[in-house]
């Protein structure tokens, strides 16, 4: 794109204005629709039963959509306008439209897990699918797959490393991570809206610090389509937020970490987006053992409400001493030791039983602090992923100077 487009910029950032109105206004408006056609559930974590619609996040998606559908021409609006135009843009087209392509395939599947409620190995495999559009534009586009060496391996490496295909499996593996690691970090009024709110503004911030630097066209692109997204899912969490009156649904997750990979990856900064799921990550590698089923995982591994207190505390996964792997001891007597996990043994019926916490992010906070109302620990765990987010800053432009440079 020619030199900084402000009237594009100013156009986009009005179209996010109306979609933040319109997410705000379509949500209750449908509300009663979500709930006749039965997509609704209870808030374990309340005392109140009453029905609270799913799947909410199609309505923030489909905003999102419909503002970025309009906002087609207008990057390119300097060659509908002016009488000539020495080169139509093509490559930056594919880009665009591959990317809502690659969103829009998400939100469907997303929804499609919400309405068949999916085994947690489609949940690896949707986002795989969806992420084929994305990678095509990349091959089409750009087709670079060489990455520079960090420092500390150049004198094995080389200064430049061509790693084939194994970039569109980094690439199509990060498109899963993504989408995942919101997905499980969830549980808890206003969390996953929550925290992609703050990844968006942070993907956003080092955008605009990034207009300056070599690279202004990639952080512009990637501006294109955070900015609407900050603005919609902004309305979705006025709803989700504590005491909330809708649920987002795997459709928000879904849709809020491909948006994620697509500017990461076309917007050739995937390196520091990734560092901005710094929470995100340290939620999943203590997870792994859950996930993996070393150790027995609940379908939900949300907190408890402590009906007496109305506080959220730990929940419990219980199960067989005896069957659980040797595998799986060593890593619960390690994590015991190192206490990052609560570990209790009982006899039931002449029987041992192992109950330790759920190895979430959301219960170890519960483990440090005690139990906690919903609302001050969804302000925790965003107060974290805002120091996530801090981190890595300070990583991206101070420690950066140790691996690459700059």
């Amino acid at each position: 794109m020619w030199g900084l487009p402000v009237i594009p910029l100013l156009i986009n950032f009005c179209g996010a204005l109306l979609g933040f109105v319109a997410t705000l206004t379509l949500i209750p408006a449908f509300k009663d629709h979500f709930i006749a056609a039965k997509l609704f559930g209870i808030d374990l974590n309340k005392t109140s039963k009453q029905p609270i619609p799913e799947s909410q996040g199609v309505i923030s998606g489909a905003v999102f959509l419909i503002i970025l559908f309009c906002f087609i021409p207008v990057p390119f609006l300097s060659c509908f306008v002016e009488e000539e135009c020495k080169a139509f843009p093509h490559h930056e087209f594919v880009e665009f439209i591959g990317s809502l392509l690659a969103i829009c395939c998400m939100i469907f599947l997303g929804f499609a897990d919400d309405v068949l409620n999916l085994r947690w190995r489609h949940k690896l495999l949707l986002p795989t699918m969806a992420s084929l559009p994305l990678l095509m534009v990349y091959f089409t586009n750009f087709g670079n797959t060489t990455i520079v060496v960090p420092k500390p391996f150049r004198m094995l490496l080389g200064m430049h490393l061509d790693l084939g295909i194994l970039y569109y499996v980094y690439m199509g593996m990060l498109a899963v991570f993504c989408t995942n690691a919101i997905n499980i970090l969830a549980g808890i009024n206003g969390l996953e809206a929550g925290q992609s709110l703050v990844i968006a503004a942070s993907i956003i911030t080092f955008n605009v610090v990034e207009l300056n630097g070599d690279y202004r066209d990639d952080h512009i692109f990637s501006l294109y389509f955070m900015i609407p997204f900050f603005f919609t899912t902004l309305g979705l969490l006025y709803h989700n937020w504590y005491p909330s009156s809708v649920f987002v649904g795997d459709t928000f997750c879904y849709f809020a970490g491909m948006t994620f990979a697509v500017v990461g990856i076309l917007g050739h900064f995937s390196k520091t987006m990734l560092l901005f799921f710094i929470p995100q990550v340290l939620n999943f590698l203590y997870s792994l053992p859950q996930l993996f089923h070393i150790i027995p995982c609940p379908r939900h591994r949300l907190p408890r409400l402590n009906h007496g207190t109305g506080k959220l505390e730990m929940s419990y996964s219980k199960f067989r001493t005896k069957s659980l792997s040797a595998l799986g001891k060593y890593i619960l007597k390690v994590s015991e030791t190192l206490n990052i996990v609560d570990v209790r043994q009982e006899m039931d019926e002449d029987e041992e039983y192992t109950e330790c916490n759920n190895m979430t992010l959301i219960n170890f906070v519960i483990k440090l602090i005690g139990p906690a109302p919903e609302q001050t620990l969804t302000v925790l765990l965003l107060l974290i992923q805002v120091m996530g987010s801090t981190i890595a800053f300070l990583i991206r432009y101070q420690l950066v100077r140790l691996f690459y440079d700059v």
